[in-house]
């Protein structure tokens, strides 16, 4: 008499999520790791990144959270992140390309060229440093996909919209860092084959960011990032945690 073999036990989606020693980014590994997610939190300052982790492992119990010395802005810091990933779990699920930074907010007659440089660098060129290198893991998943944190400071719509309170918001450097980031989005999803790629935007919530003067708290703001994550059924490319938002 032959007994077939036990089920093979399902392996828990991994995720990576960037800039995540605090803010939307923390809150986002504890969600993912308490659906039962196996998540790499990404982090540039050592002593932050294990932080974060502690304070992960003690919000949710038996979380998989796995550190990962990670600066977006560096080639080879993004390429060792690669293999420390690769190895640790293997195929990519989703990769949160969280990290991100505000940059000046004098007034546009007050903006210099120079004052782009460090946000373009971390907000704009770090999703697509991130994006291109892990993109062979991603494609090892069975359905892979990309979340750019975006803002709705990045929508031609919400910024031309006198009712919504990013038309505002008078600063030149962050809102079109958004901007292009969303551009980047769109092309992305329409040509990278084989991986689903969205934006989001958290809506105005409580961060070092802003210096905390967002009304959401940061679980309301991490909404929509966590949905992008786990939902097949979204409400567009660009969403937010009310749904579908204009470019």
């Amino acid at each position: 008499m032959t007994t077939s073999a036990a089920p093979a036990a399902a392996t828990a989606p991994v995720a990576l999520v960037t800039g995540a020693n605090k803010g939307l980014g923390l809150e986002t590994v504890a969600r993912l790791t308490a659906l039962g997610w196996t998540v790499h939190l990404g982090a540039r300052d050592p002593e932050r990144l294990d932080k974060a982790v502690a304070e992960v492992l003690g919000r949710v119990e038996g979380a998989d959270v796995r550190p990962l010395l990670l600066d977006v802005t560096d080639d080879a810091s993004v390429a060792a992140a690669v293999e420390t990933v690769r190895v640790s779990s293997g195929p990519l699920d989703v990769l949160v390309n969280n990290a991100g930074v505000a940059g000046t907010q004098a007034s546009p007659a007050d903006t210099v060229s120079a004052d782009f440089l460090p946000v373009y660098g971390v907000n704009v060129l770090g999703p697509v440093r991130m994006t291109a290198a892990f993109l062979p893991l991603l494609r090892e998943a069975a359905a892979p996909r990309v979340v750019m944190v975006s803002s709705g400071l990045g929508s031609f719509g919400a910024t031309s919209d006198p009712d919504r309170i990013e038309s505002q918001v008078p600063a030149l450097v962050y809102t079109s860092s958004k901007a292009a980031l969303n551009m980047i989005t769109h092309q992305y999803a329409k040509f990278l084959d084989g991986v689903r790629v969205v934006a989001v935007d958290p809506g105005y919530t409580a961060t070092d960011l802003n210096g905390h003067s967002g009304p959401q708290t940061v679980t309301e703001g991490t909404d929509a990032i966590v949905r992008a994550c786990v939902e097949d059924e979204l409400p567009g490319v660009f969403s937010s945690r009310d749904g579908a938002e204009p470019w």
